[in-house]
């Protein structure tokens, strides 16, 4: 059973077109799961019917505690699916649905699998995720062109994107969880670090991929993009680095952005609004001790 996942919040006409891209095959049993993170947006309920599946939230929580809410309700049905978390402002090529079920035939133990991303113009919009502890680098990347090993069913991925995500429920003890710490941008990060720290596998197959349209979404409210970006990518270092790193990012982050207040005023105000919303997430002592103690 596939289950794909997304999260609304305003975007009835790009899931429409989500929805509508998803292939009607009589020999395949879906759900779509839709987490309504906008609860005033009544439109949403237009799609509702045996295999489409709303969900409210009680206001906007943001994409990982909603992806939470799908997860757990797809894993008190069926603890074997297949969940596929994809944004709302994205939607299936020809095949893809084919695809990714010969995929997990063939590869039934691989926990995480990403999926190639691109443009509506056919640009590659995500290849494929890095991670340099040392310096604090998230890098997403066109893994797939790079590696000499494309040719392969797939390659090992630090990270892959949420915007197309799938999640194999059988290789879980329990339901998988994104960070409720984060509300927006690098829970996927995130997700594919604790995940891989613990044994699962987290994979990119260059075979399936999906077409998005950037931004359509977190565009609307540039301000909110800005600061939560930093505010989150701050978090993942906490999580995933060392004091001295984060000490780093962090100071270099600030220094950069009070010099370019000159410049570029509205930007750099929202990454400092990021940083000091960051820096009131713990005191810093405790933010300290907790960094030691992972060292």
């Amino acid at each position: 059973m596939i289950y794909w996942i997304t999260v609304n919040y305003y975007s009835t006409s790009l899931i429409e077109q989500l929805i509508n891209s998803i292939p009607v095959q009589s020999d395949i049993n879906y759900r779509v799961i839709i987490v309504n993170n906008s609860p005033d947006d009544s439109s949403i309920y237009a799609f509702k019917n045996e295999s489409i599946i709303i969900l409210d939230s009680p206001e906007n929580i943001g994409f990982g505690q909603a992806c939470n809410l799908g997860l757990n309700w797809v894993y008190q049905q069926n603890h074997q699916g297949i969940v596929w978390l994809i944004n709302p402002d994205a939607y299936l090529p020809k095949d893809s649905l084919k695809q990714v079920i010969e995929f997990f035939q063939s590869y039934p133990d691989l926990s995480i699998l990403g999926t190639v991303v691109e443009e509506p113009t056919g640009k590659v919009w995500f290849g494929g995720g890095e991670f340099n502890a040392k310096t604090g680098q998230i890098i997403a990347l066109d893994a797939i062109a790079e590696n000499p090993e494309s040719n392969l069913p797939y390659i090992t991925m630090k990270w892959v994107t949420g915007c197309s995500l799938l999640i194999n429920l059988k290789k879980f003890s329990e339901c998988p969880q994104f960070d409720s710490d984060y509300f927006l941008y690098y829970e996927d990060f995130d997700f594919c670090m604790r995940y891989g720290k613990q044994g699962h596998s987290v994979v990119m197959s260059s075979q399936i991929r999906v077409t998005h349209q950037p931004s359509s979404i977190t565009n609307r409210n540039q301000p909110l993009k800005i600061q939560q970006s930093i505010y989150s990518y701050l978090l993942s270092l906490e999580k995933h680095t060392n004091f001295w790193v984060l000490g780093y990012r962090l100071l270099r982050i600030t220094l950069v952005s009070l010099v370019s207040l000159l410049i570029s005023s509205q930007v750099s105000d929202h990454k400092l609004r990021g940083v000091w919303l960051y820096c009131q997430r713990l005191h810093p002592v405790k933010i300290i001790s907790k960094q030691i103690k992972n060292n």
